[in-house]
């Protein structure tokens, strides 16, 4: 480029730089406290906004601010925000609070209770059966029934398990109410309410005076099903406990209460039985010529009505006691048939299933002892192995009244 052209060239840009400039407006110490206030009001006017928004809602806020409040829109979905990492030692953002469901899951109370809690509480029970003596209002459990006094509750057997179906577990308890060396007994599921505190759900099941006269275990399955062993015949009296006949029941909770959803309902005929009848004539004594003593046979008849081979029999005579054995016909009862006198036993062997046996017993009254006519019981009783008693299902034709004169 020659140096003429270049003259040229900066002559054009200074022209232009001159218009340029001339069109420029450059701010001023005015201009600037002017741009600085105006945009404090707009920050003030900001705040003022969020505060009465906070307060009083959207509508509220923009009428502080004149102006009309905004149709709602549609809502556009917040995007989630992943906070970066604090850095150790400095402060990071404030945590979210945590929602609350205005209407939360209602937990239920856990109901399972210790077996030492259990004893150191006062229970409530379900209604015994007339004629037991226990407490069941505010009372006190044993936890041992072979040293437990008479008339006390005392705790057998206990589970655990979500019985009634509520997410809690439940505890589930089988009491015996003490009398004598047995008792009534029914299995109770217990729980907690709100406080803590310990109450009775329900019974699940109890012993009867037919049948079943004994609970013998209880077990709470993960389902929620109470299962409880159950037998006909309660031990005692010459009863043994092998003989009885056990059955699993189960139940559930349902509708309010406890009802039998699973086992057998009913017992068939216990093999450890049979049906003894005892039949005998009157006893009408004579005088012996001999010695001047009087003397009388009892003929008593002995039928076994059962399926059941009788292992033995036992028979009493419950005569006055004047009336001694005589006669070889005693020597079948034993060595000393008068023994435990009154009344007069006679311990015979087997009788067979459908079978009988006839005693013709012979009796003998002292010489110038007096006699006034009267009235004795012969009873029999058929024994099984051990010599323990076979169970009778009619035991009403087990004995006989006779008359004696």
């Amino acid at each position: 480029m020659s140096e003429q052209e270049i003259v040229g060239l900066a002559e054009e840009f200074a022209r232009y730089r001159q218009t340029v400039l001339a069109e420029v407006e450059v701010p001023g110490p005015a201009a600037v406290r002017r741009t600085v206030r105006q945009r404090r009001h707009r920050h003030l006017a900001s705040a003022a906004a969020g505060v009465l928004a906070l307060l009083a809602g959207p509508a509220v806020g923009y009428a502080a601010l004149d102006h009309p409040a905004p149709r709602p829109g549609p809502v556009e979905p917040t995007p989630s925000v992943t906070a970066s990492p604090t850095p150790s030692g400095s402060a990071g953002p404030a945590a979210s609070p945590s929602v609350t469901s205005p209407n939360p899951t209602r937990t239920a109370p856990d109901g399972r209770i210790s077996r030492a809690q259990l004893l150191a509480a006062r229970v409530d029970l379900p209604a015994w059966r007339p004629g037991p003596s226990c407490p069941t209002t505010g009372t006190r459990l044993a936890g041992d029934p072979k040293t437990a006094k008479e008339g006390t509750n005392t705790v057998e057997a206990m589970d655990h398990g979500d019985v009634d179906g509520d997410g809690a577990t439940e505890t589930v308890v089988l009491v015996q109410c003490t009398v004598g060396s047995g008792g009534p007994e029914q299995v109770v599921a217990f729980d907690r309410d709100e406080a803590g505190a310990i109450v009775t759900l329900g019974r699940v099941v109890a012993s009867t005076i037919e049948k079943p006269q004994w609970l013998t275990a209880l077990d709470v399955r993960s389902d929620g099903l109470v299962r409880v062993q159950v037998a006909d015949l309660a031990p005692g009296g010459g009863w043994p406990g092998d003989w009885s006949q056990r059955q699993w029941r189960g139940y559930r909770w349902t509708g309010g209460r406890f009802a039998q959803v699973e086992g057998p309902t009913s017992f068939g005929p216990n093999p450890y039985s049979t049906d003894l009848a005892v039949t005998a004539k009157d006893l009408v004594l004579a005088d012996d010529p001999a010695d001047g003593s009087r003397v009388g046979t009892i003929q008593v008849r002995i039928r076994n009505l059962g399926d059941r081979r009788a292992d033995g029999v036992s028979l009493t005579l419950d005569l006055p006691p004047s009336l001694a054995p005589d006669g070889s016909a005693w020597a079948s009862c034993g060595p000393d048939p008068g023994r435990y006198r009154p009344p007069l036993r006679c311990e015979l062997g087997p009788v067979a299933a459908h079978g009988e046996l006839t005693l013709r017993l012979g009796v003998r009254l002292p010489r110038d002892v007096t006699l006034s006519p009267g009235k004795a019981l012969v009873r029999g009783n058929a024994t099984g192995p051990g010599r323990n008693y076979l169970l009778d299902p009619d035991i009403d034709n087990n004995g006989v009244t006779i008359a004696y004169r």
